[in-house]
C-alpha cells in the first residue's frame, strides 16, 4: 500500500546510495522501488536513477535526483529515538563514520547532507519532566556532541 503522505529528500545524484545505506543503518527500513529515466533529460541521461522509494524506521520516503541545486539545510533532520548508550554509539557512528559529521546536542549529518539527531529516550524524558531536572538535562545536553546516557542520568539524579 502506498503512503498518502511521503517525505521527499532532495539529492544531488545519491539517492540509491543513500536509500541503501538507511536500509542497512535502521530497523525497519527497506528500498522498495528505483525508477530509471525513460529517456535522456537535461542533466542526465536515460537509464539514470531518478527517484527511490524507501522508509526509514517505518516512515515513507522517495528520494529524488534533482541535482546539486538544493542542498539539505538544519531545516529538515530525522529524529531517531535510541534506548541504550550502544544504540546511540551504533546510530551515530554509522552516520559520522560513513563520512557524515558531528554537530553539537545530538545532531550530525550524514555524508549526503542529510541532518539526523540521535536522541535518547532519557533526554527527551528529562526534558519532559520540567523544572530542575529538565534544566540539569538540558545543560548536561549543552555540552555535548553524542549524547552520553550515563552524564544526562546524572544529571537527572543531580549528581
Amino acid at each position: 500500500m502506498t503512503a498518502k503522505n511521503t517525505i521527499c529528500l532532495w539529492y544531488d545524484k545519491d539517492a540509491e546510495d543513500a536509500a541503501n545505506f538507511y536500509a542497512a543503518t535502521f530497523p525497519d527500513s527497506m528500498v522498495m522501488a528505483v525508477q530509471r529515466a525513460p529517456t535522456d533529460f537535461p542533466g542526465g541521461k536515460t537509464g539514470d536513477v531518478l527517484t527511490v522509494e524507501f522508509t526509514v524506521c517505518g516512515i515513507a520516503c522517495i528520494g529524488l535526483n534533482g541535482g546539486p541545486i538544493f542542498p539539505h539545510s538544519e531545516a529538515f533532520s530525522f529524529q531517531i529515538a535510541t534506548d541504550s548508550q550502544d544504540e546511540t554509539d551504533r546510530y551515530w557512528n554509522a552516520i559520522v563514520g560513513n563520512g557524515g559529521a558531528e554537530s553539537a546536542c545530538g545532531w550530525c549529518k550524514d555524508k549526503w547532507g542529510l541532518n539526523w539527531q540521535i536522541t535518547p529516550r532519557v533526554l527527551t524524558e528529562a526534558m519532559a519532566a520540567g523544572g530542575d531536572v529538565a534544566k540539569r538535562a538540558f545543560e548536561a545536553m549543552m555540552t555535548m556532541h553524542k549524547i552520553d546516557h550515563a552524564t544526562i542520568e546524572a544529571a537527572v539524579r543531580g549528581v
